[in-house]
C-alpha cells in the first residue's frame, strides 16, 4: 500500500514537472511571436528596412537620459555590449574611430550597456577611452526589443528612423565580413 502511494506521488510529481514545462514553452513561443524586435533580424536578413524600436534610457557617460527621438535627423550606430565582453573591448577603438571620423556628418554611435554592473559600465568607458553617448539597458528591454543574441552586436538606423544593412554579430573588426558590414551599415545609414 505504502509503495503504490509513493508510485503515485512520484507520478504526480513527473506529471507536474512536464506541464510546467510545457507552459514554460508554450510562454517563450509567445513572447517570440508577440515580441517587435524578435522580427527585426528576420526583416533586416530579407532586405527590409523595419522602424526602430523607441526608447528612452539613463545614460551612463553622464547625467539624464538619452531618447531615440532625440536623435532625429542623426544616423546611429547602436551597438550592444558589456563590461565583461571581450570582444567588445576589441571592438571600442574602431567604435571609437567611427563616432570621431564622422560625428560632423551627424553620426552618433550608441553604446548600449546591458546585463552588467553599472560600476563596471563606467570603469570600462573609462579604460577604453569612450566619448560616444552610453546608455544602460540594465534588464536588456531593449536588447529584446532589437532582437539582439548577445554582444557585442550593432545595427545601424538611418536618418529617418529606420534599421538598415546587416546586423553585425560578434566584434565589428574580428573579421574582414563583419568589417565591412560595419562600413557598408555606417554608409547606408548616413546615406538615407
Amino acid at each position: 500500500m505504502r509503495h503504490q502511494v509513493a508510485g503515485r506521488v512520484k507520478l504526480g510529481a513527473q506529471a507536474l514537472a512536464v506541464g510546467l514545462v510545457g507552459a514554460l514553452l508554450a510562454l517563450l513561443v509567445w513572447k517570440l511571436v508577440h515580441d517587435e524586435g524578435s522580427q527585426i533580424p528576420g526583416a533586416l536578413a530579407r532586405g527590409e528596412r523595419p522602424v526602430a524600436p523607441a526608447f528612452t534610457l539613463p545614460r551612463l557617460d553622464r547625467e539624464g537620459e538619452l531618447s531615440l527621438a532625440s536623435m532625429r535627423g542623426k544616423a546611429v550606430v547602436v551597438n550592444f555590449w558589456a563590461s565583461w565582453c571581450v570582444p567588445c573591448k576589441e571592438e571600442a577603438p574602431v567604435l571609437e574611430a567611427a563616432w570621431q571620423r564622422h560625428r560632423d556628418d551627424g553620426l552618433v554611435v550608441l553604446g548600449i550597456d546591458f546585463n552588467d554592473l553599472r560600476p563596471d559600465a563606467l570603469g570600462f568607458i573609462r579604460k577604453n577611452g569612450v566619448t560616444y553617448p552610453v546608455v544602460y539597458d540594465r534588464d536588456g528591454e531593449l536588447v529584446a526589443k532589437f532582437g539582439a543574441t548577445g554582444v557585442p552586436e550593432t545595427f545601424f538606423i538611418d536618418r529617418r528612423g529606420r534599421l538598415v544593412g546587416r546586423r553585425v554579430t560578434g566584434a565589428v573588426n574580428a573579421r574582414e565580413e563583419l568589417r565591412r558590414d560595419f562600413e557598408s551599415g555606417v554608409r547606408l545609414a548616413l546615406g538615407s
